[in-house]
């Protein structure tokens, strides 16, 4: 429940609208996709619900979307404020990880959160991903997803062992605050090399994507010589 947190979940609702505003915006990608459906069986919730049926590309199902992903930032950022002000007056204790405790409920409650907030960005990226592989966009994807392993789960599981007491005290720091300074550490070392390999993805300069109608031509070349190849087998 700290700021890395609250800042990574507002990443994620704008590397949705990132991948939107690279096909043109709002408009020009219900435009495109109007008449067409989107796979919803993707990761991190339906991964393994192929029976999922494909959902129609509506504006209503965009607002879902951005709305999937918005819903983390602003109810983890309520929240946090929230076991702040209930932390200082004595009543929530963090470190209290026992089952009747609220700690523990309030850590599972943000996990699912955050679950729910990476669907949409799912499905928006594997439905459009093959329109934006001259813009680099499988490598970009792949530095967001890391920043998630390393701002999150990396995080997660060092607090975990401070809080067991694994990492061991060195006096004037408790586990805690040998945790907390190994984590923070960490961080800095691995933000600086995704800086960098993101900036020499983002500040490059792309060719512009092709019009709708190029890709149906595109497409249509391309099953055409499927339908070819296997003719001659």
């Amino acid at each position: 429940m700290n700021s890395s947190c609250s800042y990574y979940a507002v990443v994620v609702y704008k590397f949705l609208v990132l991948l939107i505003e690279e096909l043109g915006g709002a408009s020009d990608f219900l435009q495109r996709f109007s008449s067409k459906t989107f796979r919803i069986d993707t990761g991190p919730c339906c991964c393994c619900c192929p029976c999922f049926p494909r959902a129609q590309v509506t504006r209503r199902m965009l607002f879902l979307l951005k709305l999937g992903s918005l819903q983390n930032a602003i109810l983890r950022t309520v929240i946090s404020v929230l076991c702040l002000i209930l932390w200082t007056n004595g009543i929530f204790n963090p470190a209290d990880l026992r089952a009747t405790g609220a700690t523990l409920w309030i850590q599972l409650f943000m996990g699912v959160l955050t679950i729910i907030s990476l669907w949409p960005i799912g499905i928006v990226f594997m439905n459009i991903k093959s329109l934006l592989d001259s813009l680099k966009i499988v490598p970009k994807y792949a530095m967001y997803q890391l920043v998630f392993v390393l701002c999150q789960l990396q995080t997660s599981i060092i607090n975990i062992l401070a809080f067991n007491g694994i990492i061991a005290c060195a006096p004037p720091f408790s586990s805690r605050a040998r945790g907390s300074m190994l984590s923070q550490q960490l961080l800095i070392m691995e933000m600086f090399v995704i800086s960098l390999v993101t900036r020499s993805l983002y500040r490059r300069t792309y060719d512009p994507l092709p019009s709708e109608e190029q890709d149906n031509e595109q497409n249509e070349k391309e099953a055409l010589q499927t339908a070819l190849v296997e003719h001659d087998v």
